[in-house]
């Protein structure tokens, strides 16, 4: 976003083209036959009839085009993930939906919708059959009363209940919603002392700073804004549009530590050294340099990124300028909307990419192992097919089960798209997102036009959630789309490649920041996190699904606990989700 320039599409296209290239395939990927669609959106035959609604009048309002994120959980631990998606409101005084350029399409309040999935209901809480897809919409029995206007979605255990709870942010506050047990939640946020009351948030994600054992909560702050502050701005044809975020001041960050009794301080004072300004949209927290403690990686809308990495004491320091992950290779901020971490070249250490406005490309920092970067979006292919695109949600996950990371970016333009503008489109944005895939050469190939008709559809692009759905052994796809319907992306070619499920349980709820190494009788070692974070405003699926390839052997699972601790399995099965306990693996000799 940052800023805004004219930008030759037909030059741009030819550019990505010429880039992108097309490096051989690998042994043992999946392949799709011509009648298959490696990715269906299945949203609307599953039951899922969501469709946001972002307020907009003609004023322009800047939040009109921030939303929605959403998020994949199971939050009646029946071993299926279900989806929470975010709403929005009508915006700017005195308007009505008299005056929506768009009208609901529904109750505007966040939804949860139940995932029914046959043969799973009240098994083995990781799921370990697949079955038939449904869902069913909950919101209302479940209790949730959500109607302000919302951005994304965390997830978390914040009282190791063993049931994960909710912090929904907004543009004016936040909730969290306890999750009570028995199908309902309740809004604690009162209790918690987590409202972040007045503040614009985007992104959040829960993360356990000191090893405690309790989930403590970094909270991403974005713009000091008030629909009546809200300015006007013109596209390059003199038309209204929306203005860049440089026109707005930028909102510190907060961390909430949790004491463990249901309640959380605001230690960001303390623990942030230097202070947290942003303006902040993606977060995403690994171990970065390998000590052992998680780190968390904040992108600024137009401003520095900060590596925040972890001191052992409660407290973080901001490295990423030393690091090189504050700015791109040629000194510049960027937009740095969405963010993920992953160990996509599998060696052992957790890389950066991050999706931005279109003139400056996705970026993918490479880390040397010790927590150091280098920005390789032009070595890797990453970077020309972004730049006629501009990215949000993001994700890494290995979408063909060939055991090498790949990448998906869910795209929609922040500024007025003239050919669009010229159909009499009154939400000029849209675009088609994007899927990328690891060659295993340290290079990616833009695969989009061969991923199904979902990749050639134009929409707004905002949050993603992945996740097992259906529990078949491969990665689904949850994009939110701003004033759009919600698309459910069910993967129709993972399972075709053998894989390895992990649902990494301790101190009562799922472990969050732990390390899995998976060592193969062939092949190179293989490390994942557990983690729900990144993307953009949206929260994923906490279990770890590793992708094998043709290789049917167990592999030996080391797990690296949040607290320090390490285990070892040796009898894990392929194929199948498995339910990894602390305390229940055996102490590497």
């Amino acid at each position: 976003m940052m800023t805004r320039a004219f930008c030759g599409w037909v030059l741009v296209a030819l550019l990505a083209m010429a880039c992108s290239g097309s490096p051989d395939r690998r042994a043992g990927a999946s392949t799709a036959t011509a009648s298959t669609e490696w990715f269906t959106d299945r949203a609307k035959e599953l039951g899922i009839d969501f469709t946001h609604f972002n307020g907009m009048s003609g004023e322009m309002y800047y939040p009109e085009i921030m939303g929605p994120g959403v998020g994949v959980l199971d939050y009646d631990r029946d071993g299926d993930l279900d989806i929470y998606v975010v709403q929005g409101q009508m915006l700017g005084p005195g308007k009505t939906l008299k005056d929506a350029v768009f009208q609901p399409q529904g109750p505007l309040r966040d939804r949860l919708f139940r995932n029914d999935l046959s043969g799973t209901r009240g098994a083995d809480p990781v799921g370990s059959a697949a079955g038939s897809l449904g869902f069913t919409d909950v919101t209302l029995q479940a209790g949730i009363d959500v109607h302000t206007y919302g951005m994304g979605v965390a997830i978390g255990d914040i009282d190791n209940d063993g049931f994960p709870d909710l912090y929904r942010t907004g543009v004016e506050g936040a909730v969290m919603l306890h999750n009570n047990g028995n199908g309902t939640f309740t809004d604690v946020t009162m209790r918690s002392g987590t409202g972040n009351s007045g503040r614009w948030s985007v992104s959040a994600a829960f993360v356990d700073i000191d090893r405690d054992g309790w989930l403590d909560l970094f909270v991403g702050n974005y713009l000091i804004y008030s629909v009546a502050a809200d300015r006007d701005c013109l596209s390059m044809s003199g038309q209204p549009d929306y203005c860049p975020p440089n026109g707005y001041r930028p909102q510190p960050s907060r961390l909430f530590r949790n004491r463990g009794n249901g309640t959380f301080e605001d230690a960001t004072a303390r623990a942030l050294i230097g202070g947290a300004y942003g303006p902040a949209l993606g977060v995403s927290t690994a171990d970065f340099n390998g000590d052992g403690w998680t780190d968390i990686y904040v992108g600024n809308d137009g401003e520095p990124n900060q590596l925040w990495i972890n001191q052992h004491n409660g407290t973080f320091k901001d490295t990423a300028f030393i690091a090189g992950a504050a700015v791109s290779g040629n000194g510049n901020a960027e937009a740095s909307m969405g963010i993920d971490a992953g160990d996509f070249d599998n060696d052992g250490d957790e890389d950066l990419f991050i999706t931005n406005w279109m003139a400056q490309m996705n970026v993918i920092y490479v880390n040397a192992g010790d927590g150091t970067f280098e920005d390789r979006r032009g070595p890797t292919g990453l970077g020309p097919p972004s730049l006629a695109k501009t990215g949000f949600g993001t994700a890494w996950f290995d979408y063909d089960n060939d055991g090498w990371l790949d990448l998906l970016a869910a795209n929609g333009s922040v500024a007025r798209i003239e050919a669009q503008a010229r159909t009499k489109d009154p939400f000029p944005l849209r675009m088609t997102s994007q899927l990328y895939r690891n060659t295993g050469t340290g290079r990616f190939e833009d695969v989009s036009a061969r991923a199904g008709k979902a990749f050639a559809s134009m929409a707004v692009s905002r949050g993603v959630a992945v996740g097992d759905l259906d529990n078949d052994g491969d990665t689904d796809v949850v994009i939110a789309n701003a004033a759009g319907p919600l698309q459910v992306l069910i993967n129709n070619v993972g399972s075709r490649n053998h894989w390895l499920g992990l649902h990494l349980v301790g101190k009562g709820r799922d472990m969050v920041g732990a390390r899995v190494t998976v060592m193969r009788p062939a092949g190179p070692v293989l490390q994942r996190r557990v983690r729900a974070d990144g993307s953009y405003a949206s929260a994923n699926d906490p279990r770890v699904l590793v992708g094998l390839g043709m290789a049917t052997e167990r592999p030996r699972v080391r797990v690296h606990w949040p607290d320090g601790a390490m285990e070892e399995w040796s009898d894990v099965a392929v194929d199948g989700y498995s339910t990894l306990v602390q305390g229940s693996g055996r102490r590497p000799g």
